[in-house]
């Protein structure tokens, strides 16, 4: 054994006996690179699995760049972990291998191998320790979300090169869970939650105050599309009125801040607040586009608990909800979040119809537009009862189309486990009105 590891280090020394500059130079390089990436594939591990629900769906709320590739790699965390496990087995060992060589070929033939093995560990662990896990695991704990778009590019390939055995490494795990486990793994739904909270507090508390307490339980996962208020709901001005137009047109909406829009409302101008027309109510010949206040625009995808920080800190009440692609898809009130916690806030100028209607405690009819968390809240499910089936669908009229597959006629039923959705009215192509009947029996059939 002597005399290959004799033979293996005679490789890197010159005719003299000296050690090659040139040799020694190329480990140290080697060794960097390789400290480098086990740096990275530490931290990447720490980043990805520290990575909070709020920044786990920033990323997949990006179409492009790192943030997709960090978003794939989470969709299969068992592959990811096992990618970064194996990768950093074999660059660890590399730069064990290389620095060892490195090493003995420096220290004096005169050393015993005994203090020659001991400073070969000690260094190898310094590096080791030093370089490829602690400095690299406490950036990326305080810098997880910035770590991880750093690295996803390079974990992308070391997720192709260590494909084949990352996947027997999950495909055993799989089958070792399958035979240890005797009862499936206790995960807390949030129906759960709000159950323990009535069993917590529902003695105590009135329903209003346990509402609010479901209220703040689900209000971190909301995001501006599922409560905003759709294009079609939306009451803007057009840029090209007159003033006695706009006048006319505020008086009949009732609304304190209204959107302004050229030629569509996906060009949005900006906003005005009517109390800003008092000044001048009896100049008809008023240049109002003056009062125009710069509008705020917020992703779809935005969660409503980081709207109410903006809200708060740029002391403003309404933002125009985009798509992907810039066009409006309506708006988000500072009323409609807080409504979210502690339900429906009505005042003097709210119409007194509800948008549905309770004929008993299984039957109701709402309008087509309305939402399916409302929905949910009205007939006392939980928000994520349809979450199957609802597709990019907001409104009850989409889930019914979801649901479907094609237009409904009137009086068309639509099944979906316990519920049955009759269209009573449509309005042109639009379902107007739902009668939305819940089967107790099945439930008990289902149990």
């Amino acid at each position: 054994m002597e005399d290959v590891h004799r033979q293996f280090t005679s490789l890197f020394l010159t005719g003299t006996g000296a050690f090659s500059t040139s040799n020694a130079t190329i480990l140290i390089i080697a060794i960097l690179i390789l400290l480098l990436m086990t740096g990275v594939i530490a931290g990447a591990e720490t980043a990805f699995f520290s990575l909070s629900a709020k920044d786990i769906h920033f990323l997949k709320s990006k179409e492009k760049g790192s943030a997709r590739q960090a978003s794939q790699l989470l969709d299969q965390p068992k592959l990811l972990l096992a990618t970064l496990l194996v990768a950093n087995t074999f660059v660890n060992i590399a730069i064990v291998i290389t620095t060892n060589m490195l090493v003995a070929s420096i220290l004096p033939p005169s050393m015993s191998k005994l203090a020659s093995f001991i400073v070969q560990v000690v260094g190898v662990t310094f590096l080791l320790v030093l370089f490829g896990e602690v400095l690299p695991k406490v950036y990326a704990t305080q810098n997880n979300l910035r770590m991880a778009l750093f690295a996803a590019p390079y974990i992308k390939i070391l997720l192709g090169i260590f494909r084949p055995v990352s996947g027997i490494l999950v495909s055993s795990t799989k089958f070792i869970e399958g035979k240890i486990s005797s009862k499936p793994a206790n995960n807390i739904s949030s129906e759960d939650f709000a159950h323990a909270i009535e069993l917590t507090v529902g003695h105590e508390a009135t329903k209003e105050e346990v509402n609010i307490f479901k209220g703040i339980l689900k209000f971190g996962n909301i995001t501006a599309r599922q409560i905003m208020r759709t294009r079609l709901d939306v009451s803007a001005i057009d840029s090209e009125m007159t003033f006695a137009e706009v006048r006319a047109h505020c008086l009949e909406a009732g609304y304190s801040r209204l959107p302004v829009y050229k030629e569509t409302l996906d060009k949005v101008a900006g906003m005005v607040h009517t109390k800003d027309f008092l000044p001048y109510i009896n100049d008809d010949n008023f240049e109002w586009h003056s009062l125009v206040r710069p509008a705020y625009f917020v992703h779809e995808g935005k969660l409503i608990e980081d709207l109410l920080k903006e809200f708060q800190s740029k002391r403003i009440h309404l933002a125009m909800v985009v798509d992907e692609f810039g066009g409006t898809s309506g708006i988000i009130t500072l009323e409609d979040i807080m409504e979210e916690i502690i339900g429906d806030i009505r005042d003097e100028f709210d119409e007194e119809d509800l948008n549905y209607k309770k004929i008993d405690n299984n039957i109701y009819i709402f309008e087509g537009k309305t939402l399916i968390n409302d929905v949910c809240r009205v007939i006392g499910e939980p928000a994520e009862t349809f979450d199957t089936v609802r597709g990019e669908s907001d409104s009850l009229a989409g889930l019914i189309l979801e649901i479907r597959g094609r237009f409904p006629a009137v009086n068309e039923s639509i099944i979906y486990k316990h519920f049955e959705f009759t269209v009573m009215a449509l309005d042109k192509m639009r379902i107007a009105r739902v009668k939305v009947t819940i089967h107790p029996m099945l439930i008990e059939q289902k149990d």
